[in-house]
């Protein structure tokens, strides 16, 4: 691209040195917006990883959530059945 610039000046009777000044200026104020931007995007490899970590707090998410089924039934029932007896045993 800064070669095409370049070019252009010159076919437009820009001295080559002004020209070759002007194709590099724009060419660092590119990398410079293009540097501001990497920080705040994401690659495909940014995103792979992002998805890797959600599918692996899914999993745990989800063995977390089976564990406490298992211990509110594991309390639910006794408790019932405790009920059950203390009821039958007040009448």
């Amino acid at each position: 691209m800064e070669l095409e610039i370049f070019e252009a000046l010159t076919a437009a009777n820009v001295p080559a040195d002004k020209a070759r000044e002007v194709a590099h200026s724009i060419d660092r104020a590119i990398d410079q917006r293009y540097s501001i931007h990497e920080k705040q995007l994401a690659t495909r490899g940014d995103l792979d990883g992002v998805r890797k970590e959600f599918a692996e707090m899914e999993a745990r998410l989800l063995r977390a959530m089976n564990e406490m089924q298992r211990w509110t039934l594991g309390a639910i029932f006794p408790a019932m059945a405790a009920l059950a007896v203390i009821t039958k045993l007040w009448h």
